[in-house]
């Protein structure tokens, strides 16, 4: 195995994969004083006051981290977005959204996510409703009193160009943002607010229309299937679907000129990549083997949950990939072509995403290690396909000594700060987590723990408990030291 697998470099890269919009510093270049990055973040959100009347949904949905995201009240079953963007370079844009959704209690008004823009009309079951706003939260009034069980749809018209967003979860850009090329989206945790009306947690997955019109020669890519593009004469419409559930934060949206790829996995999964037309010939270099990837994840966790797969380059530099659903986002500066096993790396982190946090998601943002410790682990199974056990071996070393020479850094991932939610802890000591597990119950074992997992919930959503549940399950052993050791102690175990 090649040393520059676990140099630094590679390290921190692999701690950024999913996300990287904090600014972070490696361990080597923190201050002699500071021991984390924590102390300079945004104070976090405060505690939700909930609505005095019973029959208005709760403009949150009781996230221990986070106690706004999202609304009660109601389950979202499905959303069209039509979106017609005017002018790229502005973002100026006109749009509709039409939400499906069915009453969880009886309902005179109920909350959805949606921060900027003019709103021009508001309907719920074809009749106007009055709304207020305040801060991200707009309140919906409709003309009658929705009963409990019932299925009401919600269409919001729309115009203007999004505003810019700051996530609640670190300091940093969010959601729809334009550069001089195009447009791209990343919502993760919060940043789906910014361009389209929704119940903005992972609790509340639902499925996807996404049509887009944009203006010649632009293109989009996003979620799901690409059902239709219809040419308008000086436009271009692109529809999309997603037929599985998916989580608020995983939607994207992306403009630009772009180079499609086309492939499939030897099972037969269809893979379409997206590069950016003014990147070079060789950035696809790192994405040639995804269908390898899909095809051994999914001997090791379970099938391959969604229709489709691939990855999507943007020629701008943004410091993060992240695993929106069917599509990994990568900004260039992600792509390392002097290093190709090293960004095959990062590649197999988002993919291992689409099983980890895509088809099972979250309950809470407090057990985000359960998407990062996971897709970091696939990184370290990747290795380990490529340069067998003294590979896997090396790469467990290599992070364990980082993560226990900079503890501070990393901190046990169970219990994430709400103002540093993407630490290397979830990352780094996530993934070592699951190597400790699988040297405690063996291989055997170790895999039926991830394919029950995945099995009991997909599609769904899950939190630490229920993974220790189902490992303890499958294992017949209480590992609840074990667990706590890892998860929620301050000094790192030794491995088993």
């Amino acid at each position: 195995m090649k040393r520059s697998l676990l140099s630094l470099s590679l390290i921190v890269l692999s701690m950024l994969a999913c996300r990287a919009f904090a600014p972070i510093l490696t361990p080597t270049e923190l201050p002699p004083t500071e021991t984390s990055p924590i102390d300079s973040l945004p104070p976090t959100e405060p505690p939700l006051e909930e609505p005095t009347d019973p029959l208005s949904g709760s403009p949150g949905m009781g996230d221990s981290l986070y106690p706004s995201f999202g609304n009660g009240g109601y389950d979202s079953l499905s959303y069209a977005l039509d979106i017609t963007v005017n002018n790229v370079a502005s973002s100026d844009l006109d749009a509709v959204t039409t939400i499906e959704a069915i009453a969880t209690q009886d309902l005179n008004q109920f909350n959805l996510d949606f921060a900027g823009f003019e709103i021009t009309s508001i309907t719920v079951n074809d009749e106007a409703a009055d709304f207020k706003r305040k801060g991200q939260e707009l309140t919906v009034i409709p003309a009658q009193t929705i009963s409990n069980d019932e299925s009401f749809t919600v269409v919001v018209e729309y115009q203007g160009i999004p505003d810019p967003m700051e996530s609640k979860a670190l300091p940093f850009p969010t959601g729809w943002i334009v550069y001089d090329n195009g447009i791209f989206v990343l919502s993760e945790p919060d940043g789906s607010a910014s361009f389209y009306p929704v119940n903005d947690h992972p609790l509340d997955k639902a499925n996807y229309t996404i049509t887009v019109t944009v203006p010649k020669p632009y293109e989009v890519a996003a979620n799901g299937v690409l059902e239709e593009t219809k040419d308008n004469g000086d436009t271009t419409t692109y529809s999309f679907t997603v037929r599985d559930p998916m989580a608020s934060y995983l939607t994207t949206i992306n403009i630009n000129d772009f180079d499609m790829e086309t492939m499939e996995s030897e099972d037969g999964l269809p893979i379409r990549n997206y590069y950016a037309a003014s990147l070079p010939d060789d950035v696809n270099k790192p994405f040639a083997r995804q269908g390898e990837m899909i095809d051994y994840f999914s001997g090791l966790f379970g099938e391959y949950p969604f229709e489709v797969y691939g990855s999507l380059v943007m020629d701008t530099e943004f410091g993060a990939a992240l695993e929106n659903q069917t599509m990994s986002i990568f900004g260039i500066d992600m792509i390392d072509l002097e290093d190709i096993e090293g960004t095959e790396a990062v590649v197999a982190h988002e993919l291992t995403h689409q099983w980890f946090g895509d088809s099972v998601s979250v309950g809470d943002w407090s057990s985000i290690w359960l998407n990062e410790g996971f897709a970091t682990y696939g990184e370290a199974l990747w290795v380990e396909y490529d340069h067998g056990s003294e590979g896997l071996n090396d790469w467990v070393d290599g992070v364990y000594n980082e993560v226990k020479a900079y503890s501070d850094f990393y901190p046990p991932p169970g219990s994430p700060a709400p103002n540093d939610l993407f630490n290397g802890g979830v990352y780094l000591r996530g993934g070592l987590t699951l190597h400790a597990l699988r040297l405690e119950v063996g291989d055997d074992v170790f895999f039926e723990i991830l394919r029950t997992y995945y099995d009991r919930y997909k599609f769904d959503n899950a939190v630490t408990d229920d993974f220790i549940a189902v490992a303890e399950e499958v294992s017949g052993q209480n590992l609840g030291n074990f667990f706590e050791a890892w998860l929620y102690d301050e000094q790192l175990p030794p491995m088993p």
